[in-house]
């Protein structure tokens, strides 16, 4: 099958620190070539692939601000997609809805899966006016709250089984992994940890936009010697750290559309502590691969039990559910579907229809 993924510019395909949407595209990518699929990437050009990499951007664009603005980038990015359109038995996107206007009228079958968070005033007026654009959310929760556009299925994001790590050192912290912002609550992991009376590291970047919540409200909280900041990490160190946590603390306020860090500490073999918001209650198995808390006192209480939680139950639970593998042999379901569907007649599908 002859395959296009397109994706953000923002980011390289791996991203070389964070970047859970092309992260997941790199993973994705790599499991289809790996299964004899003929895969183009359309992506920054400091990506790296065994796929063929058809470069739309000279580097990844939040690196790299020489570049200027990205909405320039991607239009650039979607003609040329449009350009080699017709060489694809299908595209899969990634970029939310930029390309609504172009796919809608492209004859090639094409699925978009929406990474981000469908609660913004806008969406719904996006999707009625692209009512018929085939979509795939990432978990089911990820759907609420745009329940009546063309969903096609929901796949859940998977690693390489090369991710699983079987090797633990004796634990010696808490983590809190990804990005500080106030929906990610790292407010309330320092409080978990304070009151656990156990380390906690933050591995985390800070966007321009959030620098100001950062300074005011964060910072502050820094200054004592049970709370260590070690900045934006890549994968390499990201797996060091998880071999001496004793939990990964996801105490999010918003509606998590996956939570790609979740998976990934259970690949690592470490539980997770998690409010209920958004996608957590698919992830997290509550007392298998972790705890569902509603409140920092719950979460301490999960701390204090973690030892109940098996690290290789985790890790089990990683490769039956969150596996690249797996993950690919979804979306391949899903591509021969709509290829079937696009090379039916049109007097069979109105059969159907009726």
């Amino acid at each position: 099958m002859k395959i296009a993924q397109v994706a953000p510019l923002i980011e390289s395909v791996p991203p070389a620190l964070y970047g859970g949407t092309e992260r997941v595209v790199s993973y994705l990518t790599e499991e289809l070539v790996k299964q004899g699929h003929e895969v183009t990437l359309f992506a920054s050009g400091d990506s790296v692939t065994s796929a063929e990499l058809a470069a739309c951007s000279p580097k990844a664009l939040r690196l790299s601000p020489e570049c200027g603005e990205p909405l320039g980038w991607h239009l650039i990015q979607m003609e040329t997609v449009i350009q080699r359109a017709s060489k694809f038995d299908v595209i899969h996107f990634h970029n939310d809805y930029l390309h609504f206007p172009m796919s809608k009228r492209m004859r090639t079958p094409h699925i978009t899966t929406l990474h981000g968070r469908l609660d913004l005033p806008e969406l719904p007026f996006v999707h009625k006016m692209f009512p018929g654009v085939p979509l795939i959310s990432i978990s089911n929760a990820h759907r609420l709250p745009l329940p009546d556009v063309n969903w096609r299925a929901t796949i859940y994001h998977g690693l390489p089984e090369a991710y699983l790590q079987a090797e633990d050192e004796p634990p010696e912290y808490l983590m809190f992994l990804g990005r500080i912002s106030p929906e990610k609550r790292v407010d309330r992991a320092i409080e978990i940890a304070l009151a656990a009376e156990l380390p906690l590291i933050i591995a985390a970047k800070v966007d321009t936009v959030d620098q100001q919540y950062f300074d005011q409200q964060i910072a502050p909280m820094l200054d004592h010697p049970l709370i260590k900041v070690v900045g934006e990490v890549g994968e390499t160190e990201k797996r060091e750290l998880f071999k001496k946590a004793y939990a990964l603390l996801f105490p999010i306020d918003w509606p998590e559309p996956f939570g790609l860090v979740m998976v990934e500490a259970m690949a690592c073999g470490v539980p997770v502590i998690a409010f209920p918001c958004g996608s957590v209650p698919e992830i997290v198995e509550h007392g298998k691969t972790g705890y569902i808390v509603d409140n920092i006192a719950d979460a301490v209480a999960g701390i204090r039990a973690i030892s109940r939680i098996k690290r290789n139950e985790c890790r089990d639970v990683f490769r039956l559910r969150f596996t690249a593998s797996r993950m690919a042999a979804d979306y391949v379901r899903e591509y021969k579907r709509l290829i079937h569907a696009a090379n039916r007649p049109t007097e069979d599908l109105e059969l159907t229809e009726a």
